[in-house]
């Protein structure tokens, strides 16, 4: 059975017996919370706390503010009391006077519980002990909240609660919401630049009518009223190159992405992917847009060109340019211009035991040393590019050697973040890429369905003017600029494994 089944009496605990309780006296006397629909709230915490940084202790404002937000404390000293009240901009305390609130009133403030949703009217004042506070006149009860919050919800050994229960997790841990904040943030200054260099926002399928030749493995749906089966994107490409195809010179999309395929701290079954295709430019354009757009991400967002994460001091006002070629070379001694043959390449990976690719050629040999050799070692922001054709179904072949394409990946942290190409527009070697890979695949699995994209090389017949296009992970991003060490940890609510009972 699934966690969230409901609970029944016996399996509540005493305390949220008690609140079930609290909440019949109040239905009881005609004070039910939850028929309450609106609150007039006209300040923020924070926003106080700025105003009347200045305030002296126990000085007056003469201001009256109306809160809303979760009681995260309660402190009872007889006549007179204080809480903490939680609203969207953090925390303020609150001074509760049973001679200014009256006898019923305060009586009933009493009984609230730690998480309740309230209401509140005052004055704001700055206490002896120096905290700027509301004196309470009134106090509303906008929702009771029937379970108890946790003492403690966070570490290690909370973790997996903390993203199975992300409400939770949001109410104790106000950094988490910062996380979710900055995420928001993020997307909006892409946006804000993409937009400024002429981009337009676009949204393609996300249901597709086939599974295409990719490597990545979807998940598969069926539409009843058509009656067929249906396939959750794996990306958002083709559909945006037609859009080149069409006229529309330069598009985005902010995608979410669905991989039925491994987890691990990088890697979530959805995710979300920035795809962005311009007419008239190449790889390289691309390169400088990266670079333009991280510097500028880094400063919004952290301040600074110099970030910290995990640990590691990364500059991203530094960018290093390698080939794949060069940065094998630099980091294993191996030349790729030494093999002459396929041969010499799987000698060369059996003597530096590197593991070989499903089809054994130099230039997938070539990729499977850069992942043995030198990912590992890209700490700092560097563009690696010219790629093998064996490996990019997509990218326009080299002009000066056709057996590597005009494609780059970009790493920080030994991590890859983005992939870029110069797009490939020849329709015939499109098919025919397209028509090997899908060969490929059903070689390796019979049963998989991959099929051709022929309408895709339709549109190309048209006419596909040279392009550069550019697809990065949101979600690593924002690992990078918050500083998280996994996924998890920046998406709201993470892929998790049901609980049996």
């Amino acid at each position: 059975m699934e966690q969230n089944k409901p609970q029944t009496e016996q399996e509540l605990t005493q305390q949220a017996a008690v609140r079930r309780q609290k909440l019949a006296d109040l239905c009881e006397a005609g004070h039910n919370p939850f028929e309450i629909t609106k609150y007039a709230q006209d300040a923020y915490s924070a926003d106080l706390k700025n105003e009347f940084a200045d305030l002296p202790a126990e000085a007056e404002t003469g201001k009256i503010v109306s809160l809303a937000g979760r009681m995260m404390s309660k402190r009872i000293m007889g006549k007179a009391s204080f809480a903490h009240l939680r609203d969207q901009k953090g925390d303020i305390q609150i001074f509760v006077k049973r001679d200014l609130l009256g006898d019923e009133a305060y009586a009933a403030f009493k009984k609230l519980d730690i998480g309740d949703i309230i209401g509140v009217k005052g004055e704001v004042f700055r206490t002896k002990m120096g905290e700027i506070s509301v004196r309470i006149s009134e106090l509303t009860l906008l929702s009771k909240s029937l379970l108890p919050l946790p003492e403690k919800f966070h570490g290690l050994t909370d973790r997996e609660a903390r993203y199975r229960q992300r409400y939770v997790d949001l109410i104790m841990n106000p950094e988490v919401k910062d996380t979710f904040v900055k995420r928001s943030l993020i997307l909006k200054e892409i946006r804000a630049y993409l937009d400024e260099k002429g981009f337009l926002e676009v949204d393609t399928p996300i249901l597709t009518p086939f599974e295409i030749g990719a490597s990545a493995r979807p998940f598969y749906t069926h539409h009843n009223t058509l009656n067929m089966d249906m396939v959750l994107r794996i990306e958002t490409e083709l559909y945006l190159k037609r859009l080149i195809v069409g006229g529309m010179d330069r598009v985005y999309e902010v995608g979410r992405i669905f991989r039925n395929e491994g987890m691990d701290p990088k890697h979530n079954p959805e995710f979300t992917t920035i795809e962005l295709y311009q007419a008239f430019t190449d790889f390289h354009g691309m390169m400088d847009l990266v670079e333009e757009m991280y510097k500028r991400l880094a400063l919004k967002v952290c301040g600074s060109l110099e970030i910290t994460y995990q640990g590691k001091q990364i500059d991203m006002g530094h960018w290093e340019r390698l080939t794949m070629v060069e940065a094998v070379k630099k980091y294993s001694g191996v030349d790729f211009n030494d093999w002459k043959t396929d041969e010499d390449a799987i000698a060369a990976a059996k003597e530096h035991h590197v593991e070989l690719p499903e089809v054994p050629t130099k230039g997938a040999i070539l990729a499977e040393f850069f992942d043995a050799f030198v990912e590992d070692k890209l700490i700092q922001p560097t563009f690696i590019y010219d790629y093998p054709v064996e490996i990019s179904p997509l990218a326009k072949r080299k002009p000066t050697d056709p057996a590597f394409t005009e494609r780059f990946e970009y790493f920080i942290d030994c991590t890859e973040y983005g992939n870029a190409f110069s797009e490939l527009n020849d329709p015939i070697d499109q098919k025919a890429r397209f028509e090997r890979q899908v060969a490929e695949r059903k070689a390796i699995e019979p049963d998989c369905k991959a099929q051709v994209d022929y309408d895709y090389v339709n549109a190309l017949e048209y006419g596909l003017p040279p392009t550069g296009g550019l697809g990065f992970g949101v979600d690593r991003l924002v690992m990078l600029l918050t500083d998280s060490a996994s996924i998890r940890d920046v998406l709201l609510f993470p892929t998790m494994k049901s609980i049996e009972k």
